[in-house]
């Protein structure tokens, strides 16, 4: 399994495993046994490559006090063999929930007092809350084996490096997080938001040899964890990222530490805080040695998604450095509050990103006076209103705003990004497309019609430093218009052809070929087929070259990087290679959105191309040759139970072997199966051909024939010869469909067998030709896609546009004379009582527009 599958799996049984405790608070319980297995593993894996063999494990023991220093030195913490997470397992059903206790005891007392501010107290959460996993001790006991078995398949055997988990770990989070209802905000920022605030901080501090990022409401780390992994794409080292954090909640505090350590981050670089960010600012010095360890906190990134709108007490507060230069934030709302507390901690050439509600834009008072002081101050540099509903728990809009200390321009960038996501249950998703785009903006700093602004300090001035989006970046869509005369007379107005200019600029001529002149400002359709005459167009077909010549290299640069590489290619450095390649491809080509294309590919990375690039390189190329049993879950003694049903190709889907290796074996298959729909329709044919007597004799059910009663009727033979004929084709039929399934289902088995035969037996050759079946042709012909639909979009405007003006009002006020005039026509031929005859000679005068 890829990680995303063995992640899925673990939710899954982890769902079915929860019963009356809270997924928010469920978390706690998976996610710290995930984190004490990492730990033990880490123990042992440091052991074996100083010589430990699994002999002499089990002299894993606090009395050896040599082992435990050396041990605690070098990773920080030291694990007992009896209280390994491997031991646990060995254990069986002698595992207890006091082995757990003395376990996690244990791991306190045995912390380096160099590590204590990185794991002291990290398990406190899961230590006080194992009660809650059942009414006793046997129960209790069982709940915890049960997530033991559960997260031990979890791999960490060195080769998917710890990524594998903290994948997992971060996965498993985001999926508590969406179903923790309110309470999913206080500790997770969505993967998509961190991934933009990632990329615009990255972008700022590439190239940096030493970098320091600091989250001051921390949550889970997932938003600290992704800026440091996008700035380390920059660096040489990544060792050279120190990271901060600081978060209010004890168990979620925890969490960050957690996270952090598993990322393979030493723990040097982790400095962390439990306390009130607003409250308690970073302390400057070690209580210990004040004089001595002075050190003000200044950051290269601040990166923030604090609680919206939070209650704060300014009291006493007017003098603190954080706050002094701008104001204080009002008492019921500390979003500027925690907006200066960041800004104070940047560096004069750092950045800073933060998560904010809309409200901070134009909302007055004391927050307006702020807002001016930044905006005089010149440090916003960016405002990215995002789409709604994109946080878990809650609806209210958001922004994004980026500030830094120094600038050199003096211009405010807004950016209206609400327009652009995906939809997926009850939230939002920006895509990776719309990331970018918003991303390549800021960077790029570039005015983008309906989207994006460089806004003036002046402007804002003359808005009174209101910096709502609507104000200076209009992305409604254009009103519907319609034009009075062309209604009155016909004829499509020539300014509502304008609007398609960029289809005009793209295709020259095809304008003037389409349409000709009826009145000045009007013009018609010539072609009598708008689509056939648009796409059989000289400029059209000229523009489908363009693009196809633009990406004529794609496929074979594709192969020689991901199939003839597999085993080495860097899947993160290709995608990011071959998205630059997509977007100077599409430099010249009009019309095409880059963006698009772009989406095309990460689709396929992510779904298809990275997992099997990673499978390839931590099993080596025989995963492609593999095949596994398919699992699935049927009910047995009224218990879900995992049984094999049939196989799976590890890597190469069944059906992509057989369209390109067993094709004509597949084709006997699919003719039977054509064989038996036409069958099914004869049935219909023939039972409908019954009368009503016949459909009521024995022989005849409520969805069709009774097979047993139709061969009693038959061999009786006291049929009319016109029905014991229907029934004998019946049955006929009925004969066939019986041996055709019978050899569907032998073909079906029997293909199996040698499909499987066949993966197993591939060469190398085949391997790479199935390989490039299944990541690059799809993706090749997703591309070449892309200008049919720019073209087809051309053509329903076209369409839409004919049908707008071709019936004028005059016509259908013809239309409706002329019905009136038949309608009155006939009543005249209607007959009835006095009453009846004196209503329609009303209806009539109405009619005749009396």
């Amino acid at each position: 399994m890829n990680k995303q599958q063995l992640s899925a799996k673990i939710w899954e049984s982890a769902n079915k495993m929860r019963s009356k405790i809270e997924a928010n608070e469920y978390k706690d319980y998976i996610l710290g046994f995930i984190f004490y297995k990492f730990l033990s593993e880490k123990e042992v894996e440091y052991l074996k490559k100083n010589d430990w063999t699994d002999e002499y494990l089990p002299e894993l023991t606090e009395e050896d006090t040599e082992t435990v220093t050396s041990v605690q030195k070098n990773i920080g913490y030291f694990i007992s063999y009896e209280n390994l997470f491997s031991t646990w397992l060995e254990m069986g059903k002698d595992f207890r929930i006091e082995h757990v206790h003395d376990a996690l005891s244990a791991f306190n007392r045995n912390i380096n007092s160099t590590h204590k501010r990185v794991f002291e107290k990290i398990f406190d959460t899961l230590q006080t809350g194992l009660s809650k996993l059942g009414d006793n001790s046997a129960s209790q006991s069982k709940a915890i084996r049960d997530l033991v078995y559960l997260i031990k398949d979890i791999p960490m055997d060195g080769k998917q490096d710890y990524d594998v988990l903290g994948f997992i770990y971060e996965d498993l989070i985001r999926n508590f997080a969406s179903n923790a209802g309110k309470k999913a905000g206080e500790f997770y920022t969505p993967h998509e938001v961190s991934l933009l605030m990632s990329d615009i901080v990255a972008h700022h501090l590439q190239n940096r040899k030493e970098i320091k990022i600091y989250d001051p409401t921390s949550g889970s780390g997932s938003l600290l964890i992704t800026i440091g992994k996008s700035t380390a794409r920059y660096m040489k080292n990544r060792n050279n990222i120190k990271y901060y954090a600081q978060e209010l909640k004890q168990n979620t505090y925890n969490l960050t530490r957690m996270n952090l350590v598993m990322r393979g981050i030493l723990p040097d670089n982790i400095v962390t805080r439990c306390g009130d960010t607003l409250e308690e600012d970073w302390p400057y010095f070690d209580e210990n040695d004040p004089a001595q360890t002075y050190d003000p906190l200044y950051v290269d990134a601040v990166v923030s998604n604090p609680p919206y709108s939070q209650s704060w007490d300014p009291t006493g507060k007017e003098n603190d450095v954080r706050f002094a230069r701008f104001g204080l934030a009002p008492k019921g709302k500390a979003d500027y509050a925690f907006l200066l507390h960041d800004l104070f901690h940047v560096k004069d050439d750092g950045i800073m990103t933060i998560v904010l509600p809309h409200g901070v834009l134009f909302r007055g008072g004391e927050e307006g006076e702020i807002r001016r002081n930044l905006i005089e101050q010149n440090h916003i540099d960016a405002i990215i209103g995002l789409p709604a509903n994109i946080f878990y728990g809650t609806g209210i809009p958001t922004i994004i705003m980026v500030l830094k200390q120094k600038r050199e321009n003096n211009d405010v960038l807004i950016i209206d990004a609400s327009k652009g996501f995906i939809k997926e249950g009850k939230n939002n998703r920006l895509r990776a497309c719309d990331i970018k785009r918003i991303v390549d903006t800021v960077t790029d700093r570039r005015d983008v019609p309906k989207f994006a602004k460089k806004v003036s300090r002046e402007e804002i001035r003359r808005n009174d430093y209101n910096l709502n989006i609507p104000r200076y970046v209009d992305s409604s869509e254009e009103a519907e218009s319609l034009d009075i005369y062309a209604s009155m007379f016909g004829g499509i107005p020539e300014k509502e052809l304008d609007s398609l200019q960029k289809y005009w600029s793209a295709f020259p001529h095809l304008r003037e070929e389409l349409f000709r002149e009826v009145s000045p400002g009007y013009c018609e359709v010539k072609a009598s087929d708008i689509k056939s005459a648009v796409q059989e167009h000289e400029d059209v077909q000229l523009f489908r070259k363009q693009f196809c010549d633009a990406f004529r290299t794609l496929e074979d640069a594709l192969h020689r990087t991901l199939v003839e590489e597999a085993e080495t290619v860097n899947a993160v450095t290709a995608e990011s290679e071959f998205t630059d390649d997509i977007f100077t491809r599409l430099k010249d080509i009009p019309l095409v959105d880059s963006y698009e294309a772009y989406q095309l590919l990460h689709d396929s990375w992510e779904t298809v191309i990275e997992n099997d690039l990673e499978m390839i390189q931590t099993e080596g190329t025989a995963a492609a040759t593999q095949v596994d049993p398919n699992l699935v879950l049927k009910k047995k003694n009224g218990k879900d139970q995992e049984v094999q049903d049939g196989w799976k190709g590890h890597i190469l889907p069944f059906e992509l072997v057989q369209d390109a290796l067993l094709s004509e074996e597949k084709e006997v298959i699919s003719v039977k199966e054509n064989r038996l729909a036409e069958i099914v329709s004869e049935y219909e044919e023939i039972f409908e051909s019954l009368d009503e007597e016949e459909k009521a004799a024995d022989y005849s059910g409520e969805n069709g024939f009774v097979w047993s009663e139709v061969k009693k009727a038959i061999k009786a033979g006291a049929l009319e010869p016109e029905t014991l004929q229907k029934l004998t084709d019946a049955s006929k039929l009925n004969e066939e469909e019986k041996k055709l399934k019978s050899a569907v289902k032998k073909g079906k088995e029997a293909l199996e067998l040698q499909t499987k035969d066949t993966i197993e037996n591939l060469c190398v050759e085949q391997v790479k030709e199935l390989l490039h079946r299944k990541w690059i042709t799809p993706l090749v012909q997703n591309l070449l896609s892309l200008p049919n639909n720019a073209v087809d979009a051309l053509i329903s405007e076209l369409n839409a546009l004919n049908q707008k003006y071709e019936t004028t009002f005059a016509e259908l006020e013809s239309q409706i004379a002329e019905t009136e005039t038949q309608l009155s026509a006939m009543m005249d031929e209607l007959t009835g009582s006095e009453t009846d005859l004196l209503g329609l000679s009303e209806l009539r005068k109405l009619l005749g527009g009396e």
